[in-house]
């Protein structure tokens, strides 16, 4: 049985969960998520996710590339909630989890029943979208719990202001 999400109650404030990354296009998502919850008046969660790593415990050197990767993710979301700030004049949820970047999104939104819309950068590059729209789009495309809003890194911004 599928389970109802308190994101879709009548007059209940839904959140908008925009992924956080290094990628040039991650901007992109970020403008069309605040623009857009700035409009509708929901809220805005940003996701940095780090990928833990190998394993080189036996240094001590995992924990220090942990605390470098954790440190970068939470850098990554002070600039993009700035963004967010100046944009919609919204403060952002922020989150960090350490994991399979897709896995921790719908963990997220599983966690977190007031998540309505995730929004997604997709590369211009000749490799794709980006792994987590591949990933996010083979695995459960037909199945995701929640709508799935891919911003095109090509779009100008006064573009995704009108789409927003």
């Amino acid at each position: 049985m599928v389970k109802r999400r308190r994101s879709y109650e009548t007059g209940h404030r839904p959140k908008f969960l925009a992924v956080v990354d290094d990628s040039p296009e991650c901007a992109k998502a970020v403008r069309f998520a605040a623009r857009r919850c700035a409009r509708v008046g929901a809220s805005i969660v940003l996701l940095g996710v780090v990928t833990p790593p190998a394993d080189e415990t036996w240094l001590g050197v995992g924990e220090v590339m942990q605390a470098e990767a954790e440190a970068e993710a939470e850098a990554l979301i002070a600039a993009a909630s700035a963004s967010v700030r100046a944009l919609a004049g919204l403060e952002p949820e922020k989150v960090v989890r350490t994991g399979v970047k897709a896995d921790e999104v719908v963990k997220l939104i599983e966690a977190d029943e007031d998540i309505s819309l995730l929004v997604l950068a997709a590369g211009t590059g000749s490799n794709g979208p980006g792994p987590l729209v591949s990933a996010l789009a083979g695995k459960s495309a037909g199945t995701f719990p929640i709508p799935v809003a891919i911003v095109p890194g090509h779009l100008a911004d006064e573009e995704i202001d009108a789409l927003a």
